[in-house]
């Protein structure tokens, strides 16, 4: 057992949010209780993720979706209403952190996705350095062979328009939604750029600047960080750990 401000000293120590501009605050959202035994992570802070904590007998849950973004009107109603009565009924902490998620070198999203598609990171590219430039040990033959290599990997299907033809080496990612950063990864010379997302103008510009584009989904792309992040700190602190993953086909 841990009390909460340490719990969220080591999470600010570790992720540094304050060296990212983002959507949301970073940190503790909603308070709980002060002692912390169970730490429950996940990708979102969904009403069902919710549930499946509060079933797991959490007192700290860490996601990568929080509840509260730029843009939020205030009104606790509908969902955010569900959300927040179960998390305080229960008296459950929420913690999330994003943009910091995404960048940790070794526990966050790129980093961990990067090591199980088997991309070693050579470099870091695109705003706030959260693009990922790497190589595996052995060339896939075609971006096909690739994205076969992900379907198995993460289990689900993925998107691939072809750009570029001939044994791929040389990878870009960033997971989730990082359409944004597909033209500074044609920068950097990769032949294939993976992401969780594909918007209308990328399919272009796979097909004329010749490097392949590979959606495999914004969940699935990101359900690894805040499974490392919660494990790193739980053997840290004597904590138990759960990650609960709410399947979303997005």
């Amino acid at each position: 057992m841990i009390d909460r401000q340490q719990l969220i000293q080591t999470l600010q120590t570790l992720l540094e949010p304050e060296r990212f501009k983002d959507y949301c605050h970073n940190g503790l959202q909603v308070e709980g209780r002060t002692g912390i035994g169970h730490l429950v992570s996940g990708v979102t802070a969904s009403e069902a993720f919710i549930q499946a904590a509060i079933d797991q007998k959490a007192d700290a849950v860490l996601v990568h979706h929080g509840l509260f973004w730029k843009g939020f009107d205030g009104q606790v109603s509908g969902w955010m209403r569900k959300r927040l009565g179960l998390l305080i009924a229960h008296n459950i902490n929420l913690l999330a952190y994003h943009l910091p998620l995404d960048a940790h070198p070794e526990l966050g999203n790129n980093a961990q996705l990067g090591k199980l598609l088997g991309l070693e990171t050579q470099a870091t590219f695109g705003e706030q350095a959260l693009g990922h430039l790497g190589a595996a040990s052995t060339a896939w033959e075609s971006d096909a062979a690739l994205s076969a290599h992900i379907e198995n990997v993460l289990g689900r299907s993925v998107t691939c328009v072809s750009g570029f033809s001939g044994p791929v080496s040389k990878v870009a990612w960033c997971t989730g939604g990082a359409q944004s950063y597909f033209e500074p990864a044609i920068a950097t010379g990769a032949q294939v750029f993976i992401t969780g997302e594909i918007s209308e103008p990328q399919a272009h510009y796979a097909r004329e600047c010749g490097v392949s584009y590979i959606a495999c989904g914004h969940h699935a792309s990101e359900r690894y960080g805040a499974r490392a992040v919660g494990a790193w700190v739980a053997e840290q602190h004597g904590l138990t750990h759960t990650f609960i993953d709410i399947p979303n086909p997005a």
